[in-house]
């Protein structure tokens, strides 16, 4: 039984280090092969992470406890669900959470209200600063819509994208306009 002990001990740390060096290869060599896995659960770091305990459990168990190879492998086997379960709620699920972006299209800017910076005048370009939520302001070249001159300090609304040039209008005259 100890052979098989350190056998999954054994396995667990060197899978553990070809991941930290190799990790992205792998994942790309496999194509993704466990994003089609129904159950978060079982998720390669998990796995090899119950590999590992049941391994480093079971060599402390038949060595120090004295129970018999059943009972042994039955709490190394415990102690193996037990980590996986830690690991799983204590990484992974809270890792697939977080994997937000900062990062938006142009396309996302289109109905985003701005204020302009740099004056837009009726034919040339000036600057807006729009707001993304809560990944902060960031500011764009942008034309005027409609073709009026718009000063600096007044509120806009991206109306659309053209180049990677927002075009804007004001966005009181825009209020007026719906009543």
């Amino acid at each position: 039984m100890e052979a098989l002990y350190f056998g999954c001990l054994a396995g667990g740390v060197m899978f553990a280090l070809i991941s930290v060096v190799f990790g992205d290869w792998i994942g790309d060599a496999l194509g993704g092969i466990f994003d089609a896995v129904s159950f978060e659960f079982l998720q390669p770091i998990v796995l090899a992470g119950m590999v590992t305990v049941f391994g480093g459990a079971g060599i402390l168990i038949e060595r120090y406890a004295g129970l018999t190879p059943v009972l042994s492998v039955s709490a190394a086997v415990l102690c193996a669900l037990a980590s996986g379960l830690l690991l799983y709620l204590g990484y992974v699920k809270p890792m697939r959470g977080s994997e937000n972006s900062v990062g938006y299209s142009m396309k996302d800017l289109t109905g985003r209200i701005g204020e302009v910076t740099v004056p837009v005048p009726e034919k040339g370009y000036g600057e807006v600063l729009v707001g993304m939520g809560g990944s902060g302001n960031t500011l764009h070249t942008a034309f005027s819509f409609d073709g009026a001159w718009i000063p600096a300090g007044v509120r806009v609304v991206v109306i659309d994208i053209e180049d990677g040039t927002l075009g804007v209008c004001e966005l009181e005259k825009t209020e007026k306009g719906l009543e």
